[in-house]
C-alpha cells in the first residue's frame, strides 16, 4: 500500500503538453484534485474504474458504439417483458449492434429517426444504476440519460396503464446521498421533459407530468407490509405523507439517473408506466402501459435530437420554444 499524503508524488500525476502538472490525469476535474491529493489510498485505485480487456468491466461496453442518448431499463418481471428489455427496445431501432454484454448489463445501440440511441438493461435499484452510469459517464460521450420502466401508483389521479413523466424526483433512496446531501435537487432536464410531454400528447395515451419518488424498499418504504405483515408505526404515514405532497408514483432507479446526470453535467429524465395504485386500490396489472412507455420514450428522444439541432444552429445554451417558429 502506498502511504500517500499531501506533498508526496502520486503515480497518477501526469505532465501535460504545456508543461502543467495535472494531478491524477486529464480525466479528473481540477476542482476534485485537491481532495484526491489528501487521500492516502489514491495510488491503489483505478481512477476510471476497473477494466477487462480494455473495456469498462461492469458493462463491457464498446465506448465507440454507445449513442448520444442512453435509455436505462430494468429486467423487471412486473413489466411482463417478452424478452430482455434491451432486446425488446432494440427491435424498434435501425442498424442495431450489441454494444456490450456482461454478467450484469446488456447494451444494444442503434438509431431512431436520426438519433443515436443505446439501451442498457440491468438489475433493479439505485446502486445497480450507479454502476452502469459511472461506466457510461467515464468512457462515452453520451449526453442524455433516460430511465424507462415500471412503477407503482401512489396519487389517486394515477391509474394502471398511465404514463408518468418526471419533472423531479424525491431522493428517498440511499445511493445518491453518498454523492451529495439530500437537499441537492433531482430535477429532470427541462428539454427532456418537454420532448417526452410532446411525444405523450401525440401518442394519445393517458399521462401525467410531475414529481415521483425513488426508494430502496418496495415494501415497507413504499407503504406495503413485508414478511408476516411486518410493519412499524413509523411506516403508517409514509405513503399518505407523500400522496399529500403530490407525489404521483414510486420506483427505484429514477433518482439515480436524474441526480447523477445533473451532478456530472449530463441531462437526465424518467418516464414510467404505472401498474397499480396504492391509494385507490386499483389492482396490479402485469405490464400495464410498458409498451406505451417505450414508444413515447423513443419518440421523445427523436424530438429532443431535433431540438438539439435547432439549439446548436442558433448557438443557444438550451432549446427554447421560439426556435420552433424562427
Amino acid at each position: 500500500m502506498t502511504d500517500h499524503r499531501p506533498g508526496t508524488p502520486s503515480k497518477h500525476r501526469t505532465v501535460g503538453a504545456d508543461g502543467r502538472v495535472w494531478p491524477f490525469g486529464e480525466s479528473i476535474d481540477p476542482l476534485n484534485a485537491p481532495v484526491l491529493d489528501r487521500y492516502r489510498y489514491i495510488d491503489n485505485i483505478p481512477l476510471r474504474g476497473f477494466t477487462i480487456n480494455g473495456r469498462p468491466a461492469l458493462t463491457q461496453i464498446d465506448p465507440a458504439a454507445v449513442g448520444d442518448f442512453v435509455v436505462l431499463v430494468v429486467r423487471d418481471p412486473l413489466c411482463d417483458y417478452t424478452s430482455d428489455p434491451a432486446e425488446q427496445f432494440a427491435e424498434h431501432l435501425d442498424d442495431v449492434v450489441l454494444a456490450g454484454k456482461s454478467g450484469m448489463f446488456t447494451t444494444f445501440s442503434g438509431t431512431y429517426k436520426g438519433a443515436t440511441v443505446s439501451v442498457v438493461s440491468g438489475g433493479s435499484g439505485s446502486p445497480e444504476a450507479e454502476l452502469a452510469l459511472v461506466d457510461l459517464f467515464e468512457y462515452t460521450d453520451a449526453h442524455t440519460f433516460l430511465r424507462v420502466g415500471g412503477s407503482g401508483g401512489m396519487h389517486p389521479s394515477v391509474n394502471p396503464g398511465d404514463l408518468v413523466i418526471a419533472s423531479g424526483v424525491v431522493r428517498d433512496e440511499g445511493m445518491t446521498a453518498s454523492y451529495v446531501p439530500p437537499s441537492y435537487p433531482a430535477a429532470a432536464a427541462p428539454e427532456l421533459v418537454l420532448a417526452l410531454t410532446e411525444a405523450a400528447i401525440e401518442s394519445g395515451h393517458a399521462f401525467h407530468v410531475g414529481t415521483i419518488r425513488s426508494a430502496d424498499s418496495d415494501y415497507v418504504q413504499g407503504g406495503r407490509p413485508s414478511v408476516a405483515g411486518y410493519f412499524q408505526p413509523w411506516h403508517l404515514d409514509v405513503a399518505e405523507s407523500w400522496i399529500r405532497a403530490g407525489v404521483l408514483n414510486g420506483d427505484r432507479e429514477s433518482a439515480a439517473v436524474v441526480t447523477l446526470a445533473r451532478l456530472f453535467g449530463k441531462r437526465g429524465g424518467s418516464i414510467c408506466s404505472v401498474a397499480d395504485n396504492l391509494s385507490t386500490g386499483a389492482e396490479f396489472t402485469s405490464g400495464a402501459g410498458h409498451l406505451n412507455a417505450m414508444a413515447v420514450a423513443l419518440e421523445g428522444i427523436a424530438k429532443l435530437a431535433q431540438m438539439d439541432r435547432e439549439r446548436d444552429a442558433a448557438g443557444y445554451p438550451m432549446w427554447v420554444p421560439s426556435l420552433r417558429t424562427a
